[in-house]
C-alpha cells in the first residue's frame, strides 16, 4: 500500500471516527472513553473488581464530603415561599435603588438542568439536583457564605431531560432535611450531617403517578412531621414522622385524584388547621390534627398543570389561580356550626388576562394580589378582583419567579438574565432598576433571601448576591 493511499484511509477512518463521537454526544448516549463506575454505597454489587485492579475510579453514591464550611449567619429561609410560607420576607434594609455597577455577585455554582429553588438554614444553602453523568439524584449541602460544597447525598435513578430534570423546594429546619425528587422519591436526612434517616418511593409504595413534566410538589415541615400529597390509589394525603419515617395519619384518596405539581398550603380556619392542596381532581381540605377530609371542591381544577399553590388571605379564604386560559378563582370558606358542615362562597372569578398565573405562586400584600400573568407582564388586582395595573407590553418576565421583601417586589425575567425591584404598592408600575445576574435562560426557579443575601438560578448556575448596601 501507498503513503498517499494509507494516508487517505487513515484521514477517512478519523473523519468516521469523529461522526461516531458526534453523535453519541447529540444523542446524549455513553462515550467510551469515560472510565468512571459510580456506585451508590448502600448497594452491594457481587463480582466487582476493585480500582487497583480494573486501573478505574469508583466515585461512590451515598453521603459525599466536600470541603465547604456552614457560615455563621443565623437568617433563615426554611421552605418553599420562605419563612412564613406566603413569597414575602421580614427582611428590612434592603437596598431601594440598583447601583449602576449591578449587583455584588458573591459566588456562582454550576448545576445540574432544572429549576429546583433552594433553602436556607443554619449558614447552609441546600438544594435538589441531578448529576446527569453519574446518572443520580444529589441532595447538595452548601456553604453560604462561599457557595462551597460541605456535603451531597446521591442515590442512582435514571431520568431523561424534559423541559430540565429537578424542580422542587426542599423543607429544612434546625434538625432535618427534606426532599422530593422528580420521580417522586421522599428523602429525610440530618440537615447538618447528610445522614440519610429515612426514605419512601412514593410511586412503589403508594401508586402515585410522576406528574408530566416529573414532580413539582414542595415539602412542608409542620412541628414534627412533614405533610406529603403522594395522590396516590389509597392515599392521598399523609404525616410522616421526621426522625423515624412512621406514617401517622393518611388520607384516603376520595376518587381519582392524583399528584399534582401544587403544593400542600396552610389554612388556620378560625383556629382549626386545614391543609389545602389542588389535585387533578379538585380542592381538598383535610384537618392537620386527625387527617379527615373536611370538604372538598370539585369546581377548581386545571386539566393541563396545575402548578400555582393556593394563596392563603386571613382565616377563611383562598385564592386560586391557574394558566393555560384558567384565571383565577377568590373564595370563602364558610362553616355551618349547627351541621358541621363546610361550603365554598365564591367572591370573585377573573378571566387570565385579569389575573392568572403559568408558573409561579401570586403574593398577596396588603390588601392585593402580585403575580405574573398568562401573558408575562406584572400584575396586580384587589380582592374584588378588578385589575389595579399591569407592567406593560415591553415589561414582561415569562415564567421568572417573584417575591416581596422590605416594600419590594424582587421580580426575575426567566429569558434575559436581569432581576427587577419593584414598588409594591397599588398606585401603578414603578421600577427602581434593574441588575443582570445570569447570561443562561430558562431562570424559573423559586429565590430565597437571608441576611440580605438573595440567592437565584437559572437553568444551570446556582448565584448568590448581595441586597444590602
Amino acid at each position: 500500500m501507498n503513503n498517499a493511499r494509507f494516508l487517505g484511509l487513515t484521514i477517512a477512518f478519523l473523519i468516521i471516527l469523529a461522526g461516531f463521537y458526534l453523535a453519541f454526544r447529540w444523542l446524549n448516549l455513553p462515550v467510551f472513553e469515560d472510565l468512571t463506575l459510580r456506585i451508590p454505597s448502600s448497594e452491594k454489587v457481587e463480582g466487582l473488581k476493585l480500582p487497583e485492579e480494573t486501573g478505574k475510579k469508583i466515585e461512590a453514591g451515598g453521603l459525599i464530603k466536600g470541603a465547604g464550611i456552614p457560615s455563621e449567619e443565623k437568617g433563615s429561609w426554611p421552605k418553599f415561599r420562605g419563612p412564613a410560607g406566603d413569597g414575602t420576607s421580614a427582611e428590612t434594609g434592603l437596598i431601594k435603588k440598583i447601583p449602576p455597577a449591578g449587583l455584588p455577585i458573591l459566588w456562582r455554582v454550576k448545576t445540574g438542568e432544572g429549576y429546583a429553588g433552594p433553602v436556607i438554614n443554619m449558614g447552609r444553602v441546600y438544594l435538589i439536583d441531578y448529576d446527569k453523568e453519574a446518572k443520580q439524584d444529589s441532595i447538595r449541602c452548601l456553604s453560604f457564605k462561599t457557595g462551597e460544597e460541605i456535603w451531597k447525598y446521591n442515590y442512582p435513578v435514571k431520568i431523561k431531560r424534559n423541559h430540565g430534570i429537578s424542580r422542587t423546594v426542599p423543607a429544612v429546619n434546625d434538625k432535618y432535611l427534606v426532599t422530593i425528587s422528580p420521580m417522586c422519591q421522599v428523602t429525610c436526612l440530618k440537615a447538618a450531617t447528610g445522614e440519610m434517616l429515612w426514605k419512601k418511593d412514593l410511586v412503589k409504595e403508594f401508586g402515585t403517578k410522576v406528574p408530566e413534566w416529573y414532580a413539582g410538589q414542595c415539602p412542608i415541615i409542620e412541628g414534627d412531621k412533614v405533610i406529603l400529597a403522594p395522590g396516590g390509589s389509597e392515599v392521598l394525603l399523609m404525616a410522616v414522622e421526621l426522625a423515624t419515617g412512621k406514617i401517622t395519619w393518611t388520607v384516603k384518596n376520595p376518587g381519582d385524584y392524583k399528584m399534582t405539581h401544587s403544593s400542600v398550603a396552610i389554612l388556620d380556619f378560625k383556629g382549626e388547621r386545614q391543609y389545602i392542596y389542588c389535585a387533578t381532581q379538585g380542592v381538598v381540605s383535610v384537618s392537620a390534627k386527625t387527617g379527615e377530609i373536611l370538604w372538598l371542591d370539585p369546581t377548581w381544577k386545571i386539566n393541563i398543570a396545575n402548578v400555582p399553590t393556593p394563596v392563603i388571605v386571613d382565616t377563611d379564604k383562598i385564592l386560586f389561580t391557574g394558566g393555560y386560559d384558567a384565571g383565577a378563582k377568590y373564595v370563602q370558606v364558610v362553616k355551618d356550626e349547627s351541621e358541621g358542615k363546610y361550603k365554598i362562597k365564591e367572591l370573585f372569578k377573573v378571566k387570565a388576562s385579569v389575573f392568572s398565573s403559568q408558573q409561579h405562586t401570586p403574593v398577596y400584600y396588603q390588601g392585593s394580589f402580585y403575580g405574573v400573568i398568562q401573558d408575562g407582564q406584572l400584575a396586580c388586582v384587589d380582592q374584588a378582583g378588578k385589575q389595579l395595573w399591569k407592567s406593560g407590553g415591553e415589561k414582561k418576565f415569562g415564567l421568572g419567579p417573584f417575591f416581596i421583601a422590605d416594600g419590594m417586589l424582587l421580580v426575575l425575567n426567566d429569558t434575559s438574565g436581569y432581576l427587577y425591584l419593584v414598588e409594591a404598592g397599588t398606585g401603578g408600575y414603578n421600577e427602581f432598576g434593574k441588575a443582570k445576574v445570569f447570561n443562561g435562560h430558562e431562570a424559573w426557579a423559586p429565590m430565597a433571601l437571608a441576611d440580605g443575601k438573595l440567592i437565584l438560578k437559572d437553568l444551570t448556575e446556582l448565584v448568590c448576591v448581595r441586597l444590602k448596601p
